[in-house]
């Protein structure tokens, strides 16, 4: 028999049927009439997150939330929200090293500063990877992939002022030239000045010929110290971006369709993906703050 809600019915011998305690009984009933008032936050948090293909943390929801829609919500709520609904952003991968020992000329690390502590008689060195404008420091390496059972590499070529992907080329060897055209098409299209380059001790880098376009362009060579991964850190966190948000979570079909969604991909990093580092604008957004105009 269904009980009318304009009628009053005396709840307790029914409480006592069911075996239920009167305060049990009021708690769920308040849970039932209240309101989530998170809802929308969680619609917007899947829908982003989906959106990315998992890319997103909290952090960067959290952005897109306060910056898109306009809600206001704390990065803590952000993360709850996120571990209620099984959401999580990927994890990350180790890079491909292209270190074969001494082939050539190595040069030394121009990015670390001399710190000198006179009253204990100490002197270290600080790596500043912090430019005032674009095209102070710039920073490159090569990756490597497997896909369709071949292996690809890829050589991009990073700002370190916006961490912007300047120009890039994609081979299926690593060989002098993957990284000789990507340099080429960085100058076409960026005016340099007092420009640093820095990478590791790739045996590309210690190419007579790698060296003698950035010498012939006045560019300053900077390389890595040997076996001191962090000197490189800023293009190893690219790959580390690029392995968990780009390569483990799509299917390719052939080589092209690899280069192919691996442009949609650097694309998506450098006009869409918010960086946490700059203030939760794009690559992009950021450099044009400084540049007024669209370099790609």
């Amino acid at each position: 028999m269904e009980l009318k809600q304009e009628h009053h019915y005396d709840i307790n011998p029914l409480l006592e049927i069911a075996s239920i305690k009167r305060s049990t009984f009021y708690y769920q009933k308040s849970l039932l009439s209240k309101e989530d008032k998170y809802d929308e936050a969680k619609k917007l948090i899947v829908s982003t997150y989906h959106q990315h293909k998992g890319r997103y943390g909290y952090r960067r929801i959290t952005f897109v939330l306060r910056n898109q829609h306009s809600l206001r919500i704390n990065h803590k709520t952000v993360q709850k929200l996120m571990k209620e609904l099984n959401l999580a952003s990927k994890i990350r991968s180790k890079r491909y090293q292209s270190y074969k020992g001494e082939v050539g000329t190595t040069t030394p690390n121009l990015l670390l500063d001399k710190v000198v502590d006179e009253q204990n008689n100490k002197t270290t060195y600080v790596r500043n990877f912090q430019t005032l404008t674009p095209n102070e420091k710039w920073t490159t390496d090569v990756t490597e992939f497997k896909v369709c059972g071949v292996k690809m590499y890829l050589s991009p070529l990073l700002d370190m002022y916006d961490h912007c992907v300047i120009s890039y080329q994609v081979s299926k060897t690593p060989n002098l030239h993957l990284v000789t055209d990507m340099i080429e098409e960085a100058l076409q299209t960026n005016q340099i000045n007092d420009l640093i380059l820095h990478s590791d001790q790739g045996w590309q880098y210690q190419h007579r010929k790698y060296q003698q376009i950035l010498s012939s362009h006045e560019i300053k060579q900077s390389m890595s110290r040997k076996g001191n991964c962090l000197d490189n850190s800023i293009i190893e966190n690219f790959f580390s971006h690029l392995k968990s948000e780009f390569y483990y979570l799509e299917e390719f079909i052939s080589i092209d369709d690899f280069i192919k969604k691996l442009d949609n991909y650097i694309n998506y990093y450098n006009n869409e993906r918010l960086s946490l580092k700059l203030k939760g604008l794009t690559p992009i957004q950021y450099r044009n703050q400084s540049l007024h105009c669209n370099f790609l």
